[in-house]
């Protein structure tokens, strides 16, 4: 019924697994290694098509020193926005979504099906549709061009799938526990506080993680609602790198590998409570 694990093939199958596993691993940390190789080349080489060849020299310090050179570019800037605009995206999509969640899987009210189901329909509708209702909503507001338009849209934004997975995830708890605490008189915040938050750090750290990296890496809608530089994050602002007449690829790639350092730190941060949260309730006992 279940396929033979691969420590009990034979050592031909077993060696042609190893090979293949190292085959795709190799394609698909090709991009990487690419961009890592430029990152330390000189522009030079990049000009002269020197790009998978040993370096003439190594800039590394040349090019992640001219990344953050305020004469070149306001990167350091955009790196602050960045963090500026992620962190209460993420803050606010979280607490919002965990309450909804909560009442959702908890709570029986006239509804609730249909409810759940336009938070399920909202990670459905192409987001491309939305640019021109959703600029013109923040215009306005008066909005338009501000770290505030990127936080509260990836509030709102985001919050439909956090919602969704994290009321999947509070079913998944035993209801005894909050038939338990009513029984002895616990309000329903103190439940939700007390007994439901503490079980769904798992769940917390997981949906941190993604939202993290889907904000932090956000380029459409930094194009759509920032124009200058006070409220543009990093993701939009690697074209300031762009020269007027010469792009500078070993900048741009060394801005890139700066952009994606928070996102992988993040991750090994919370690395174990991801993969526990992302495994919850796949093994029955």
């Amino acid at each position: 019924m279940f396929p033979t694990p691969i420590n009990k093939d034979s050592h031909a199958l077993r060696a042609i697994y190893i090979l293949a596993v190292l085959f795709v691993l190799m394609i698909w940390l090709l991009p990487l290694v690419a961009i890592i190789s430029t990152s330390i080349r000189p522009g030079s080489d990049i000009s002269s098509g020197n790009y998978w060849g040993v370096p003439s020299r190594f800039a590394l310090v040349e090019n992640y020193g001219e990344v953050f050179n305020p004469a070149r570019s306001p990167m350091l800037k955009y790196f602050i926005n960045s963090i500026v605009i992620t962190l209460p995206s993420v803050f606010f999509a979280i607490s919002i979504s965990a309450m909804a969640g909560y009442s959702l899987a908890i709570h029986r009210f006239r509804g609730r099906i249909a409810l759940y189901a336009m938070f399920i329909a909202g990670n459905f509708i192409p987001f491309q549709i939305l640019m021109i209702p959703v600029r013109t909503m923040f215009v306005r507001m008066g909005l338009f061009d501000t770290v505030w338009a990127l936080i509260l849209f990836h509030t709102a934004f985001q919050t439909g799938f956090a919602t969704f997975f994290l009321r999947n995830f509070i079913v998944q708890l035993p209801f005894s526990l909050v038939e338990s605490a009513r029984v002895e008189g616990a309000t329903e915040v103190r439940i939700f506080r007390a007994i439901i938050l503490p079980l769904m750090r798992p769940a917390l750290a997981s949906l941190g993680v993604l939202l993290f990296t889907f904000v932090w890496n956000d380029f459409f809608w930094a194009l759509t609602l920032v124009q200058s530089d006070r409220a543009r994050p990093i993701t939009f602002g690697l074209s300031a790198l762009k020269g007027q007449w010469l792009i500078s690829w070993n900048l741009i790639a060394a801005g890139s590998i700066v952009a994606a350092i928070p996102s992988v730190i993040v991750f090994f941060l919370l690395q174990k409570q991801f993969i526990s949260g992302l495994t919850f309730g796949a093994v029955k006992e």
